[in-house]
């Protein structure tokens, strides 16, 4: 990758974070990285190529949040954490507006965006145990909390409903 296009991907990375993605335009998003619609489509290919390019830096951050997880013992709880942090948010509503747009548009640039996203958290649930399905529920339950807490705001509400889900239900 140049350094430019390095550059200008990360700039317009932040601006995402900030502004979202679904109504990207280039030629605003152009001003606002110090650019021209031009050069971003020379660089990127295409708006699809953009949004494919943006939402693959939202993943890397997404993965190396999961890479930094204990080794051993459960990880859910350093998960919901990390999710619970007011700073994680622009990157989270990133994350949600991928994650449906990628079920709505499964052809566009989004498309796996949401089935890979799954994967990768599973893999990080199933290290070490046997089985898919608790995984899946603990997925489904950081997932559901994820959302609300992102509506809603109420961390103390959604931390607690998730604490309940690692001691059993109870």
């Amino acid at each position: 990758m140049s350094a430019r296009r390095a550059e200008l991907l990360e700039r317009a990375y932040h601006h995402v974070l900030a502004h979202g993605l679904a109504d990207m335009s280039l030629r605003p998003l152009a001003t606002a990285v110090g650019s021209s619609p031009r050069v971003l489509l020379l660089l990127f290919g295409s708006k699809d190529g953009l949004v494919r390019a943006l939402l693959d830096r939202a993943r890397s951050d997404e993965l190396a949040m999961l890479e930094r997880l204990p080794a051993t013992g459960d990880p859910v709880a350093e998960i919901w954490q990390w999710l619970a942090v007011p700073e994680h948010r622009p990157l989270l509503v990133l994350w949600a507006e991928a994650y449906v747009r990628s079920l709505v548009d499964p052809a566009g640039p989004w498309a796996d965006f949401a089935r890979a996203t799954v994967q990768d958290w599973l893999a990080v649930l199933t290290a070490g145990r046997p089985g898919t399905e608790q995984a899946t529920l603990t997925l489904a339950v950081l997932r559901g909390a994820l959302l609300d807490l992102l509506a809603t705001g109420d961390v103390e509400r959604t931390s607690a409903a998730v604490e309940m889900h690692l001691n059993g239900g109870a």
